[in-house]
């Protein structure tokens, strides 16, 4: 195949936006492979590895890990990097991928996600040193049998595993972690971010600027939107490498250098021509008791959601081109968590995701792409659809025993009478 067909930064941005990034088309067995040789050139040597979502949170976790182990890697290389691309004439899809000759640290990182996490524990277990302490950031198995196998694995060649999260988990999945053996802390996924969490579970007296980088990245994973800072700190991370972003920010906080800022203004040029392409696709429908706007393309989902929620939508749901949706909420619907369980996904009260599993074989991507993901949206909104009839049954329900608790006291009164009657009737007998 010609390159040129996957390399999406050479399109318009009507068709880019459409369309999936080139790693898209990596068949599984390359990735695989090339997975392999990443994180056994990670880990290998390593004092300590830290298995984490690849976002501002995971990355946030990471740069306060390598702080409190003295592992923290020079930023000077990584601006000259960064001064290179703004050199640039174009963005591509690959370009701000980890340059293999980097330095490495001691803290070795691999990212990870929900959907590859066992996978990645098991390439851990493999290709790290013996006696190893692991961390596991930002990640939540949605069952315990996904994980079970390649953690049993990663805690008999390990000497710690330690586990920061703040999703919901399953009290279940949360027991069976910890009597395997882990040393698992989940913070209140409406109160705190995975920082958070790592920023009061370890031993360490972190520098205030530490501080002030759990209290940004909770302001955008938490969706509070109070900080304009912390749009920055998850638009940076999205946009470049993880030992980058976890270097610059290990080295200034969330108060992040000019260059940096120069950078992000860059690349938000054509992130806000996504968002408005998005945005002007929108469909809203009347799901139940909520309004909920539904979307398709390439997009930052956050600001998308934002957009619709000033349209006046309860939720939100961005459809993407590789066959992921996001869910977003609003003070109106907190049950995001809930309509992606079950459409294969997971998350939180009003910021949730998922992969609907409908996607058997290239033709079925081709209908996606080609129908702007109709597929994916009538069954995330046949999850509403279902939710809202729960919701309906449950209202029917109260109200039933609100009927039946006073029928009840009126059958009492009746039943006593003609019980007292009876009792009468049968003396006089």
């Amino acid at each position: 195949m010609d390159d040129d067909l996957i390399d999406s930064s050479r399109l318009p941005l009507s068709r880019k936006s459409l369309l999936p990034g080139t790693g898209f088309f990596y068949p599984d067995s390359l990735d695989e492979d090339r997975d392999d040789e990443r994180v056994q050139e990670a880990v290998e040597g390593a004092e300590v590895v830290v298995i984490a979502d690849a976002d501002a949170d995971g990355l946030g976790s990471v740069a306060l890990l390598r702080e409190m182990y003295d592992a923290a890697l020079d930023v000077e290389p990584f601006e000259a990097a960064i001064a290179e691309r703004l050199a640039g004439e174009e963005w591509s899809d690959e370009e701000d991928e980890e340059d293999d000759d980097a330095p490495e640290s001691p803290v070795a990182l691999v990212g990870a996600s929900p959907h590859n996490l066992e996978d990645e524990m098991a390439r851990v277990a493999e290709f790290a040193d013996d006696g190893v302490e692991v961390y596991v950031c930002d990640l939540c198995p949605d069952r315990y049998e996904y994980v079970e196998e390649e953690l049993a694995d990663l805690l008999a060649h390990a000497s710690s595993v330690r586990w920061f999260d703040h999703h919901q988990w399953r009290d279940e999945v949360a027991a069976e972690v910890r009597e395997a053996g882990v040393d698992l802390v989940v913070g209140e996924s409406e109160e705190e971010c995975t920082t958070d969490v790592a920023l009061r579970s370890l031993d360490y007296e972190f520098d205030e600027k530490f501080v002030d980088l759990a209290t940004v990245t909770r302001d955008h994973d938490l969706w509070l939107r109070e900080d304009p800072r912390s749009d920055d700190l998850a638009d940076y991370a999205y946009w470049t490498g993880a030992e980058e972003y976890v270097t610059v920010v290990g080295t200034y906080g969330a108060e992040l250098p000019e260059i940096v800022e120069e950078y992000i203004a860059e690349r938000r040029v054509e992130k806000e021509q996504l968002i408005d392409l998005a945005v002007s696709r929108a469909e809203i429908k009347e799901v139940g008791p909520w309004t909920v706007g539904i979307t398709y393309g390439r997009c930052s989902q956050n600001e998308v959601a934002e957009a619709l929620r000033e349209q006046g939508t309860d939720a939100a749901v961005i459809v993407k081109p590789a066959g992921s949706a996001s869910i977003r909420g609003t003070e109106g619907f907190e049950r995001c968590h809930e309509v992606a369980a079950q459409v294969n996904g997971g998350g939180h009260p009003k910021a949730a995701g998922c992969k609907p599993d409908i996607y058997d074989d290239m033709l079925d991507y081709a209908h996606h792409w080609s129908t702007q993901g109709s597929a994916a949206k009538r069954v995330i909104l046949a999850a509403f659809e279902r939710l809202a009839e729960e919701e309906a049954e449950e209202v029917d329900d109260a109200e039933g025993d609100v009927v039946d608790e006073g029928e009840s006291d009126g059958d009492s009164s009746d039943e006593e009478s003609a019980d007292g009657d009876d009792e009468g009737i049968e003396t006089e007998r």
